[in-house]
């Protein structure tokens, strides 16, 4: 296996680093910085990655004598130089056709939901952001729109005391702010793309949790207020099967309305973080070097490994033009 042969397969597997580093990130940094961090590493790796299935793709066509006759090279230059086998080939071009595929229908899948969801909102009665629904069985959420809408529900509010009500709201508000349910498609989509990239995409779900709950608390100047409000509600939608239809762009005090109650998992983790001293963020004048350099060591290897791959193919199409 040549260098640039090697090269176009790392980019393939550099997002089981980003995998890896996924949950330690969103446990240790600061919600926001974690949340952009993961995402933008997340998009980056997913794009090198199609493109290095695209490189070696291209290398097997450019082997056919059909492509050598409208390219104007030479076949047995290619051949001999091209390390790139026939079946290499066409298992990138699958690959790279399912990923595209698969990313296409889930960009379409997360317009729609954003549609469904602005439409929803535009639906709902009143001119407040805020709408309770007569509704017995617990439940709130944000609909992203124009404007965004805070839904909440009077079995609900019953379940909450005054100050767990404005802990639950700066939560949602914090989410409609911070475009929340942006990160959270971006994500998907990468992770849709690369499977590789799943835990970074459920790491992105937690941290945009956590940024909400650090923006709820800074708001109501109580943490302890905010775990709380967030423990009360997740015992008082327990039993309560999520309400279907609503639009995937939604997102709640408990996270992704889809999974029962989070998946039971992230919730605990976020009150452990607001019931913890919290950490010392000295952002954003001293951010944390050590996993930005690490990121952007491993986005900026991916990159120099799919250009590298890249440029040695077209050296080798120059050569077999010219001989």
């Amino acid at each position: 296996m040549t260098v640039w042969h090697l090269a176009a397969y790392l980019p393939l597997l550099f997002p089981i680093a980003a995998a890896l580093a996924a949950r330690p990130l969103a446990e240790r940094l600061e919600p926001r910085l974690a949340t952009w961090l993961l995402t933008a590493s997340a998009l980056a790796l997913a794009a090198l990655s199609w493109t290095a299935l695209g490189v070696l793709a291209v290398a097997g066509v450019v082997r056919l004598p059909l492509a050598a006759l409208v390219g104007g090279w030479s076949v047995g230059t290619v051949r001999a130089g091209d390390p790139v086998s026939a079946a290499e080939a066409v298992a990138a071009g699958l690959l790279l056709t399912a990923a595209v595929v698969a990313g296409v229908r889930m960009l379409w899948r997360r317009v729609r939901a954003l549609a469904a969801a602005a439409l929803e909102a535009a639906c709902l009665p009143g001119p407040d952001r805020l709408v309770v629904i007569d509704n017995p069985a617990p439940d709130a959420y944000a609909l992203p729109g124009i404007p965004g809408r805070i839904v909440v529900s009077t079995g609900m509010l019953d379940a909450l005391d005054d100050a767990d009500r404005q802990a639950m709201l700066a939560h949602e508000r914090a989410h409609l702010a911070c475009h929340h349910y942006a990160f959270v498609a971006l994500t998907q989509l990468a992770a849709t793309c690369n499977p590789l990239l799943r835990p970074a995409a459920a790491a992105v779900a937690y941290t945009i949790e956590r940024w909400a709950d650090e923006r709820a608390a800074t708001a109501c100047g109580n943490r302890r207020q905010v775990a709380r409000a967030i423990g009360k509600a997740a015992l008082a939608t327990a039993h309560t099967p999520s309400r279907k239809g609503l639009p995937g762009a939604v997102l709640g005090l408990l996270g992704h309305r889809r999974s029962p109650l989070a998946t039971a998992g992230p919730v605990p983790r976020r009150v452990a973080a607001l019931l913890a001293e919290p950490r010392a963020y000295s952002l954003p004048l001293n951010l944390p070097l050590l996993p930005l350099a690490a990121a952007a060591a491993v986005v900026g290897s991916s990159a120099l490994c799919t250009f590298a791959a890249a440029h040695d193919l077209h050296l080798l199409l120059k050569l077999a033009g010219a001989g």
